[in-house]
């Protein structure tokens, strides 16, 4: 079966592959057995920070954020940095807080800093990350090179041939232009830049750019947090902590300036949004910029809540939803003590969404977040069901998505979603030959059968980038 190279709509290729000589602590069942992980790894670790990514307060046995006090008995003078799943939280060891010069006091503003009878507990949630991560020494040019490659060798091996990067700094797309014009980076890049003041300004004051591998026309914002960390902004208090609501990352006066100067100087905006009342303000910005139905493409990533009142917003202005499908079935477990059973009904909702935005939706998978197979993307979208089969009939059935609708949106869809529905996206004369060939069809075979297609072979531009 030969489909379309798969599109990855929102993705972090770069922060992918620099999590890869990281302490992988992803699928970890207790924090016990992260801290086996970190003392093995640590072993080895040739860096001067340990660092590692992955881990779920939700998948494990006590359902509670960690503290940092095992980190500071096993690691009394090293700095750890622990992000979590969502990289929307991170868990560090007192050394890491004291070269922060983070204290019980301690304020910042769109974050928290957790504490427990007053003492720092060391984890960090959204804007507070930044105080520890910008003291986490740079990594060297050739490790960022040997870890692009990586990550593109993983990529082709489940048949993606365009990634959409989401938030990437300028020198970040400089090296990912300067490897794929060497010829060593073969996979094509999307790349929503960073609204960082240097790379905002250096973009907007140069334009777009679109080489043959490489497009940067759009800018990436924050509206809120992630639903795992309750740092995503609410309407209403969390059902599981009464009160607190949620915040936004950025003013909206501050969202409001960049839409301008995107607006202005012909760029694209991707918001990341997934609390109805974070998806509600940015709606409404693109709104007052958007004046109706247009051309322009803007993007809201994640969808994840959004009150039913807002839907006719997606398709009046012509907003792209952005949405992850495995996001639903990670969240599935735990996601109605966040949110209690009647909003619940009300994310997740992709169908509804696809439907309310005009037809048109896009798939990713938000990896390293996620598992990098659009493969499993295609099955959650469908079969609305996690790798174990479950559960049976599938979560919230009333938003499967139809298998041409949920192909489309991780090809043609997402193409159109990145202006590049001419060039690649469908198998036509006269388009890139950007192809996967896989051993079963998926339009065919069995729901619980898909995510075991394996990809034979990858094709970008005609050369075979994967496969014997």
């Amino acid at each position: 079966a030969v489909y379309p190279g798969f599109i990855d709509g929102h993705c972090h290729f770069f922060g992918y592959g620099s999590d890869l000589v990281k302490c992988d602590l992803s699928g970890t069942t207790s924090f016990e057995e992260a801290l086996e992980k970190i003392r093995v790894y640590a072993q080895t670790n040739k860096f001067e920070w340990i660092l590692g990514r992955g881990w779920d307060q939700n998948d494990w046995v006590v359902k509670e954020f960690p503290t940092r006090h095992k980190l500071d008995s096993l690691f009394p003078d090293k700095p750890v940095y622990l992000m979590r799943i969502d990289g929307h939280a991170v868990l560090c060891n007192q050394v890491a807080l004291s070269l922060a010069g983070i204290t019980a006091t301690t304020k910042i503003e769109g974050g928290e800093i957790l504490l427990e009878n007053g003492a720092l507990t060391g984890v960090l949630i959204d804007n507070a990350v930044d105080l520890v991560r910008g003291k986490i020494p740079a990594f060297t040019k050739e490790m960022h090179e040997n870890a692009l490659l990586e990550a593109q060798k993983n990529c082709f091996a489940v048949g993606l041939t365009t990634v959409d990067d989401a938030g990437l700094g300028k020198d970040s797309i400089q090296l990912i232009d300067e490897l794929q014009k060497s010829g060593k980076l073969k996979i094509r890049v999307y790349a929503m830049f960073s609204d960082e003041v240097k790379t905002r300004e250096h973009f907007f004051e140069h334009g777009p750019v679109k080489t043959e591998r490489l497009t940067v026309r759009a800018i990436k914002v924050y509206a809120d947090g992630s639903l795992g960390s309750r740092g995503a902004c609410l309407k209403k208090a969390y059902s599981d902590q009464p009160g607190h609501y949620g915040f936004l990352l950025n003013s909206q006066k501050y969202m409001k300036e960049i839409a301008d100067e995107a607006l202005e100087n012909g760029f694209q905006v991707c918001t990341h949004a997934i609390g109805d009342s974070a998806v509600n303000v940015v709606l409404r910005i693109y709104a007052d910029h958007l004046n109706g139905e247009n051309n322009r493409r803007w993007r809201i990533e994640h969808c994840q809540v959004v009150d039913p009142k807002d839907h006719n917003y997606f398709g009046d202005y012509s907003i792209i939803p952005s949405v992850q499908p495995t996001h639903a079935t990670s969240d599935m477990y735990w996601a109605e003590e966040r949110l209690g059973k009647t909003r619940l009904a009300n994310a997740y909702a992709y169908k509804e969404l696809k439907e309310e935005a005009g037809g048109t939706i896009v798939f990713g998978t938000d990896f390293p977040v996620e598992n990098i197979n659009p493969l499993y993307t295609f099955y959650a979208a469908v079969e609305r069901k996690d790798l174990k089969d479950f559960p049976s009939g599938g979560f919230q059935p009333e938003n499967k998505i139809k298998k041409k609708d949920a192909l489309r949106a991780m090809t043609i869809w997402a193409a159109y979603s990145n202006f590049e529905e001419n060039e690649k996206g469908s198998l036509e004369e006269g388009k890139v030959a950007d192809f996967v060939i896989l051993d079963q069809d998926i339009m065919k075979v069995e729901g619980h059968n898909i995510p075991n297609t394996k990809v034979l072979a990858t094709y970008v531009n005609g050369e075979k980038v994967f496969g014997k």
